[in-house]
Parts: structure tokens; C-alpha cells; sequence
């Protein structure tokens, strides 16, 4: 029996898993403050295509990021599955609440070092630094994400503006 990495051992706990579209996802459990039915959500102008708005959560404004949008998939409907996970982001030293907006939550699980294995090695221009590792589960693979790079300030402020807003013009007369 082959030994689990000791870099992995770091990785084995409970996980939040969840759907965009037929993949599944997940995060260590301890980043997650809640789960939420989607509600209002108020858009930010100028903010990337991504990022959904704000949400008043009994009374702090927190950002929502639409994952599906952050990783190039196209969006959907919003349906009575999607939800909103809240999580603590570490960002310079901070833990700060931000939100990710999700087809589905699936289940927690509790995943042992043995079955989470390294990101695969790409090409070059193919980015896994956010990847946490890759779990091998019973009902299929589940790719685990670092909350705080897919959330970090860099990753967030490079994505550009697709279009610039038009400004709207009178019309001649």
C-alpha cells in the first residue's frame, strides 16, 4: 500500500462538495460560514462579468462571485438549487467574508490523504495554482479548490471588463 504524501495529509479532512453544471467541486468545510437560498443580489457597476454584486446578509454587504462565470462556463438560470456559499477568505492577513454563487450543494464528505492527489501538470498557460488537490470519491472525481486563491484580490482585479459600458446618446433631432 502506497503511503500518503505527507503534503496531502495536510489536505484529508471534511469538504463542502457542490455542482457547476455536471462537475463537482468542493472546499474544506471549515471555510464555509453558511449556505443560503439565493436572494437579491445587487449588481456593482464596472465590476467583472464574474461578479454577480453584493448581497445584504442581515446587515453586511458581502460579494458574490458567480463561479460558473470565474471558471469561463456559461451561465444558467438561476433555478430553487442555485445557492450561495459564504466563506472566510484569508486576504493580507484578514479573514473577510465574501460569497460564491453555485448550481447545487451535493454533500459533506470526509476525504482521507489517501484519496486526495496533487493538480495534474498541464501545459504551460494552464492554471492550477488554485486547485487544492483532486479527490477520488465513490460517486466520481471532485476537483478541491483553494477558496482563497479563486477569491484572491489578483485573481479577482485580472479578469477584464468584457465590454466597456456604452454611454447612451441623445438622439438628434
Amino acid at each position: 500500500m502506497k503511503a500518503p504524501n505527507t503534503k496531502n495529509g495536510e489536505k484529508e479532512g471534511k469538504y463542502l462538495t457542490f455542482k457547476l453544471g455536471r462537475e463537482e467541486y468542493g472546499l474544506e468545510l471549515v471555510r464555509v460560514r453558511e449556505i443560503i437560498a439565493l436572494m437579491d443580489i445587487t449588481p456593482v457597476p464596472l465590476a467583472p462579468e464574474y461578479v454577480r454584486g453584493v448581497m445584504n446578509l442581515r446587515g453586511r454587504v458581502i460579494p458574490v462571485v458567480d463561479l460558473r462565470r470565474k471558471f469561463g462556463m456559461q451561465p444558467t438560470e438561476d433555478h430553487d438549487r442555485k445557492c450561495i456559499i459564504v466563506c472566510d477568505v484569508q486576504r493580507n492577513d484578514q479573514a473577510i467574508q465574501m460569497s460564491i454563487l453555485v448550481d447545487a450543494v451535493s454533500e459533506v464528505l470526509h476525504i482521507s490523504a489517501a484519496d486526495i492527489e496533487d493538480a495534474p501538470s498541464f501545459s504551460t498557460g494552464v492554471e492550477t495554482s488554485f486547485i487544492h488537490g483532486i479527490a477520488k470519491a465513490k460517486s466520481g472525481v471532485k476537483i478541491l479548490l483553494d477558496i482563497d486563491i479563486v477569491l484572491s484580490a489578483k485573481a479577482v482585479s485580472l479578469q477584464p471588463v468584457l465590454a466597456p459600458p456604452q454611454l447612451e446618446t441623445a438622439a438628434a433631432t
